[in-house]
């Protein structure tokens, strides 16, 4: 599973999700991290410029270079959400908190 979050720099869940500057890209196993990429999307500076497909292709752009399969959030609006279903990712709302222990929750034991 390579699940992605929206982080904090202090390593807790951002709020939100298409307006999220910073991402991790996890990759994780047998229920523990294997590793934990961080990236400067800057989807918080983007998400006004352009139409909202534009930002909606740039996000998938990036979740499909980062082979993502998984999205652990707080709040996404239901545009994303459908699209990201469409593209078969599976979306997890309401995560908060801890992002790592988010992703791990989110995972289950077999992550």
């Amino acid at each position: 599973m390579i699940p992605c979050v929206p982080v904090t720099p202090d390593g807790l869940i951002a709020p939100g999700w298409g307006r999220a500057r910073r991402v991790a890209v996890v990759s994780a196993a047998g229920g523990q991290i294997g590793a934990w990429d961080e990236f400067d999307v800057g989807w918080d500076r983007l998400h006004d410029e352009g139409s909202e497909g534009s930002h909606h292709a740039r996000v998938a752009r990036f979740l499909i270079d980062h082979h993502v399969d998984v999205v652990v959030v707080g709040h996404m609006g239901p545009g994303m959400t459908r699209m990201l279903t469409t593209m078969g990712i599976r979306v997890v709302l309401q995560a908060q908190g801890d992002a790592c222990a988010a992703v791990l929750t989110a995972l289950g034991p077999a992550g």
